[in-house]
């Protein structure tokens, strides 16, 4: 059973008109194309296919709003950093990215989905440097930490934590064995629940 029965899909956004009313609270989930953001998001929400999973990188093109109870939400925003995507999409998601981040206050926080064994690149930099400069929290789930054996990535997930020290709290994270699951529910919760309009 879901530890969010009221959980459900709102709707998907390609403007920023379409973003649901911006009331209550919502933590946004970003992150690199394939890091496994969607996977993160239905174990932590405990529903299979809640967020559409897809072997293709860059599926998630749209901002994705899902409802958790009341007025507390998740908002799955597009994968970046895939090289496939068009330049005119690629410019389409800057600006919806930046509508969305400087318009929503009902934003609690921000999940930052990287992969454990690609470690944190560019565009993770980018996207936690723009959260930064609008003052929001991040949170870093370093996830398919079951790909790689504990010891590399204990040592991964210990420099990550000094590279972001001061800048952003982190974890080890498996959607495959649920590692860290009862770690990142709680995060969740503590952002969307001190947060108040």
């Amino acid at each position: 059973m879901s530890v969010f029965p009221e959980a459900r899909f709102l709707t998907s956004a390609n403007t920023a008109a379409q973003f649901v009313p911006d009331v209550g609270s919502e933590l946004a989930f970003a992150g690199r194309s394939n890091a496994g953001k969607s996977s993160a998001i239905n174990t932590i929400v405990h529903r299979n296919q809640f967020a559409r999973i897809s072997k293709t990188p860059g599926r998630t093109q749209l901002v994705n709003f899902f409802v958790l109870d009341k007025e507390q939400r998740i908002v799955d925003l597009p994968g970046y950093g895939y090289a496939k995507v068009s330049t005119k999409m690629q410019n389409h998601w800057k600006s919806l990215m930046e509508n969305y981040f400087s318009a929503r206050q009902s934003l609690a926080g921000m999940f930052l989905i990287v992969d454990v064994r690609r470690g944190f690149g560019e565009f993770d930099e980018q996207m936690l440097a723009f959260g930064e400069a609008l003052g929001i929290t991040t949170h870093v789930l370093l996830t398919k930490a079951d790909k790689m054996k504990r010891g590399p990535a204990a040592a991964q997930y210990q420099k990550t934590r000094a590279h972001l020290v001061g800048r952003a709290t982190v974890q080890l994270f498996s959607s495959h064995n649920r590692q860290g699951l009862d770690e990142a529910r709680g995060r969740l919760r503590e952002l969307l629940d001190r947060h108040t309009n």
